[in-house]
């Protein structure tokens, strides 16, 4: 049976989540208007409710 790696994070899901969203945007704002940048600003969209639901559940509004 196959074993589940189990990685210990080094930073907080916020931390990676903004790392995420800075490196998302860098990218969508260097390409044209299309639908590769509407994707990417779909996933950032995405990371940004993700980190909006993570603070709430932390209480830190």
């Amino acid at each position: 049976m196959l074993r589940r790696r189990r990685v210990q994070q080094t930073t907080t899901l916020q931390e990676r989540l903004a790392e995420f969203t800075r490196t998302i945007r860098e990218k969508a704002e260097a390409l044209p208007d299309g639908k590769e940048r509407d994707e990417l600003m779909k996933r950032l969209r995405s990371a940004d409710a993700a980190s909006n639901l993570d603070r709430q559940f932390a209480g830190r509004d």
